[in-house]
């Protein structure tokens, strides 16, 4: 019990850090804290406890895998956006940081990129094995981490990552909390 409410904690927290993202770069600049991004660091670390809590196949293996690679881009990435949130309203010498990271394609791509979107493939993963036997829960985590790429690569629109990213908190809570169907039952 005590691992779901970890998981779910980091689910939320992702979706918070995400929130607070939309009052944009000068709100967070301004802040004497940036929790925004301990929610981020916070809330990924806490994602790994979902290799745990579903039961163990072959999908479970392949999303504990995308998970903890996403895990990993998600701590590179909140340790730059707390080096970028470090030059506070220096926003020169920020611009030219940030400028330089993406001119190094080994830490802009697996960091920022490409990197943190392995999380959500990998908790999707776990969703999958759920499809015939929960289909709402399992709906949502996928369509909620297709939007949560479609709406931070393509639109940039704030407002529907953190919306996305409600979708897939809900459809995974379903999925952690779900019912589990007694085999006696379905024989009968």
């Amino acid at each position: 019990m005590k691992l779901k409410l970890l998981g779910l904690t980091g689910l939320i927290l992702l979706t918070i850090n995400q929130a607070m993202l939309l009052k944009g770069g000068k709100f967070l600049q301004a802040q004497s804290f940036d929790f925004a991004h301990w929610f981020l660091l916070f809330g990924a670390l806490f994602t790994i406890v979902f290799s745990f809590i579903f039961p163990k196949s072959i999908f479970n293996s392949i999303a504990t895998f995308f998970t903890i690679l996403g895990i990993v881009a998600h701590i590179g990435m909140a340790t730059i956006d707390f080096a970028i949130w470090s030059f506070g309203d220096d926003y020169t010498a920020m611009n030219e940081f940030i400028i330089q990271l993406r001119n190094k394609p080994s830490i802009w791509l697996p960091f920022m990129t490409i990197g943190p979107s392995f999380l959500f493939i990998g908790l999707a993963t776990h969703a999958w094995k759920f499809i015939r036997t929960h289909p709402i829960g399992s709906i949502l985590t996928l369509g909620g981490s297709i939007m949560i790429g479609l709406s931070a690569f393509l639109s940039g629109e704030r407002l529907l990552v953190v919306v996305a990213h409600l979708i897939f908190t809900l459809g995974l809570s379903l999925l952690i909390y779900r019912k589990e169907k007694n085999v006696l039952q379905q024989n009968l």
